[in-house]
């Protein structure tokens, strides 16, 4: 009796997720879907293109917040930002289904080609992409409406003294750090091995593949300094030492050849920002 409660229970599960997968198809065939996906893909190029030029403005005058939240505000201060940030913002949260289903079924004819290994963590890495979509969708409205106005690094710095205020807080910001600092290593790996043109259909020109290595590695390391940062204040306790991508960049600025270090990060984020131009015309979907 129990045996077949179960095999009943596991065909509604597959004819759901068959529905699913087959609703999901129909979707990703529609040209709209598709103008979607790139219109949000051009919009995540121009926050990174906005970061790379901020970057090199803290490189050579100490001036400017390098991160997202940075390049949200550098937009809301213009005389057209509310109109730029909308569109900014539906395309963001364009994206966020689109990699939503991905992360709930699979990434459909890439993911035929791996192993169940391989298809879990693609699963997770969709997962971890439509949050940071989520996220600064979210945050492009709130700028619209004058509410993204305080510094993300005092919020970053504040969020991470209260999860250390808790028994476990410091094993947490340092979980937050080595998630971090993972896919940071994970988008190296993705931009040396050029896997990420499993991403794109199609043929893509050899110029448009060396952005996205160079894109693709610059921003994973400048993900692992983020995380190197969150796993320093985990281990001398000080949340104050824990902070964003714009501390991270400052502190390669700090370094020896500082500003021609950040400078040559700066422009390995334009290549990222560039290649999700060509990301958006021949996007997987």
């Amino acid at each position: 009796m129990g045996s077949e409660v179960e095999d009943t229970a596991k065909d509604a599960a597959d004819d759901a997720r068959d529905t699913a997968e087959a609703l999901n198809q129909r979707i990703r065939r529609t040209r709209g879907y598709r103008w979607l996906v790139a219109l949000g893909l051009c919009a995540y190029g121009v926050v990174h293109l906005l970061v790379a030029g901020i970057a090199l403005q803290v490189a050579w005058s100490g001036g400017g917040q390098p991160s997202e939240q940075g390049a949200l505000r550098a937009i809301a201060s213009t005389p057209v930002g509310p109109v730029v940030l909308i569109v900014l913002g539906v395309g963001l949260l364009a994206l966020v289904p689109w990699q939503g289903f991905e992360a709930l079924l699979g990434h459909g004819r890439v993911a035929q080609q791996h192993d169940p290994k391989r298809r879990t963590v693609k699963r997770f890495a969709s997962a971890g992409r439509a949050i940071v979509y989520l996220a600064l969708g979210i945050s492009a409205f709130r700028f619209v409406g004058g509410s993204g106005s305080s510094g993300g690094s005092q919020h970053e710095e504040t969020m991470t003294g209260q999860l250390m205020a808790h028994p476990f807080g410091r094993y947490l910001v340092a979980a937050i750090g080595l998630a971090i600092l993972a896919v940071g290593v994970n988008q190296v790996i993705k931009g040396a091995r050029m896997t990420f043109t499993e991403d794109l259909r199609g043929s893509t020109a050899a110029p448009a593949i060396g952005l996205g290595v160079v894109g693709y590695i610059a921003k994973g390391i400048s993900l692992v300094l983020v995380g190197g940062l969150f796993g320093w204040a985990a281990l001398t306790y000080d949340p104050k030492r824990a902070g964003g991508l714009d501390e991270a960049l400052r502190l390669v600025r700090d370094q020896p050849a500082g500003p021609v270090l950040l400078t040559v990060l700066a422009a390995g984020l334009a290549c990222f920002g560039f290649y999700c131009f060509v990301w958006a015309k021949n996007a997987e979907t």
